[in-house]
């Protein structure tokens, strides 16, 4: 077994992914009013461990986890064909999180930011990258709630490059797509990002200030829009359609989603991996919603990328 040895700038971001669980932790059980979250401490036998989060059946929130983990180990074969990564052990730590509400006119929101490091036999990194992002999956077009979460990535974007709002929403819009059902996006994007390696002036620091900036402007981006449509009085054809495009988001996720495919193929935690799925859905034959309905409309939203602050 390699003995890896990790960076000043690893047990930073360790610290940061840490922290930044329990401030949104706190903001989300402030916000639901009445459930809080359990708290599971979880080791991995290969390498590392966890701290997973989980809140369920809360007056706004019917599940949703906030994880960390820090996991680690020797490249094996199946990574190398699986996950076309080389090198002798890999060191991966990040926070992700999904939020499922009980209302259908509150948005899921999904959230991950990760650094990753590849090591020599001698246990030294020779490589490091950083990748992350979040999108909304709404159930109802509110378009100032799309707006307003699109605005306060673009805020922290331009903060570093003008060019990356554009750039990680196009990856995004490109990412979260069920390319087997005519490319339907899940929902309304955001942004997203993978592979960047610090080079030139753009050295580990600075892309770990980036992604604290993003984990930062998490909770100033969704809280709001929970704050709006939680109280919205709704029956049961929205939570019907609810759990319809709920089909979705978990087709999504068990078929194209990559954190799912590296997480079985590195022997993670099977809860912690699939935390990620609504509690309930529909996956009725055929089900399309009625012409000029508001359900169609959102599904209209989901049939191409929208610039969202310019539309």
């Amino acid at each position: 077994m390699i003995e890896l040895q990790f960076s000043e700038h690893t047990r930073t971001w360790v610290n940061y992914i840490h922290e930044l669980q329990t401030r949104i932790c706190l903001a989300l059980e402030t916000i639901d009013g009445k459930a809080t979250f359990s708290e599971e401490h979880w080791e991995r036998p290969a390498g590392g461990n966890g701290r997973t989060r989980v809140i369920q059946s809360g007056a706004v929130f019917e599940k949703g986890g906030v994880n960390t983990s820090v996991v680690f180990g020797p490249v094996t074969d199946e990574m190398r064909m699986q996950l076309r990564i080389d090198g002798d052990g890999w060191f991966a730590a990040g926070l992700s999180l999904v939020i499922h509400p009980y209302n259908p006119y509150v948005p899921t929101v999904h959230c991950n930011y990760r650094m990753f490091e590849m090591y020599n036999s001698q246990g030294i990194a020779v490589d490091r990258w950083f990748g992350g992002g979040t999108d909304l999956t709404p159930y109802y077009l509110f378009e100032d709630d799309v707006k307003h979460f699109h605005q306060i990535l673009k805020n922290v974007c331009d903060d570093f490059d003008t060019s990356f709002y554009p750039s990680f929403k196009r990856n995004c819009d490109d990412y979260f797509v069920n390319w087997h059902r005519n490319a339907e996006r899940r929902g309304v994007g955001g942004i997203f990002y993978d592979h960047q390696r610090p080079m030139g002036n753009r050295e580990t620091d600075w892309w770990i200030n980036f992604a604290m900036r993003c984990g930062d402007a998490f909770s100033e981006g969704y809280i709001p829009i929970v704050a709006r449509r939680k109280d919205m009085a709704f029956g049961e054809k929205e939570k019907y359609w609810q759990e319809i495009r709920r089909g979705r988001y978990t087709e999504f996720n068990l078929i194209h989603d990559r954190g799912t495919l590296f997480g079985l193929k590195t022997n993670g935690r099977i809860e912690s991996i699939f935390m990620s799925l609504p509690p309930t859905v529909r996956f009725d034959y055929n089900y399309q919603p009625l012409p000029g309905s508001p359900e169609e409309a959102l599904l209209q939203a989901c049939q191409h990328p929208v610039n969202w602050l310019n539309a």
